[in-house]
């Protein structure tokens, strides 16, 4: 089992600190899952348990610069390993003017991602920083518990206001209540709402658009035949909805989130080589 990566350009090399960083802000500790050609970063809190989960997913090809890898075996050629998000993410603050970072699985005591930070200096020689970042190795018999979430069968699916708006809504009624409403239709209106005993506030967004859900076997979402005024709404936990605010440093192009009713809200966030998705659950 090997891997090790480089990257060299700087645009590529923020923008991998970026996603790292968000990924930290929703998750303590996450799954890397390494294969030939994309990179994943896995959460599954088992949603059953009210957890959130998360599946973010990026080309390789797109911000490395090398990026060679050997799996577990022959036809399981990837690699599943258990880190700290934070950690990457802080190892990676020490590269914003870096000429290359390598990226190498080591095993020196324990399993360890190596991140050697190659800086600028002055003299002819380069100052290398290198950090040792823990990891879990996961097992192949334990692999199928991060397979890929599948979509839900939902009632809406929505296009997101801006984030920063929706952001700042959030913020101000996170002081009043642990739960907001999120409500939709398939009129491109949503509802972010919370009531407690002494206040209930609601913000009210309009012409958002809903994605057109070509599905192939034409059952995709149960949203077909639905009347488009009537709202799909959610109740969940404020906290997770803005840590997922909170952490975006993606700059998504394209911002969605797909309700099943009173079960569970399904964000997707896009942008060219990053999708990030994340999951969650309703609170009965």
């Amino acid at each position: 089992m090997r891997f090790r990566a480089k990257i060299v350009d700087l645009a590529c090399l923020n923008h991998f600190s970026r996603i790292i960083n968000t990924i930290a802000k929703l998750a303590k500790t996450c799954i890397l899952r390494l294969t030939i050609f994309k990179l994943y970063f896995i959460l599954s809190d088992k949603v059953a348990n009210g957890g959130a989960s998360m599946w973010c997913e990026l080309t390789q090809g797109n911000f490395f610069d090398e990026f060679q890898m050997e799996g577990v075996a022959a036809e399981h050629n990837e690699i599943y390993l258990e880190l700290v998000p934070e950690n990457l993410s802080r190892a990676l603050k020490t590269a914003q003017s870096a000429n290359a970072v390598k990226i190498k699985l080591t095993n020196k005591h324990c399993p360890c991602l190596r991140v050697a930070v190659e800086l600028p200096s002055l003299s002819s020689s380069s100052r290398i920083v290198t950090h040792d970042i823990p990891v879990g190795v996961i097992p192949r018999r334990m692999w199928n518990d991060f397979r890929e979430p599948s979509v839900p069968d939902f009632d809406v699916s929505i296009y997101l206001p801006v984030l920063k708006t929706m952001k700042s809504v959030v913020e101000r009624m996170k002081n009043l209540s642990n739960f907001i409403v999120i409500e939709a239709n398939l009129s491109g209106e949503m509802n972010l709402k919370i009531e407690t005993d002494l206040v209930s506030v609601a913000t009210h967004f309009k012409d958002l658009g809903n994605p057109s859900w070509a599905s192939e076997d034409g059952c995709q979402s149960s949203s077909q035949g639905r009347d488009l005024e009537s709202m799909a709404e959610a109740c969940i936990d404020i906290k997770k909805l803005q840590q997922l605010l909170a952490g975006q440093q993606v700059n998504p192009t394209k911002a969605l989130c797909n309700i099943v009713h009173r079960r569970i809200v399904h964000f997707i966030l896009l942008h060219e080589e990053v999708s990030l998705q994340y999951f969650i659950p309703a609170i009965a």
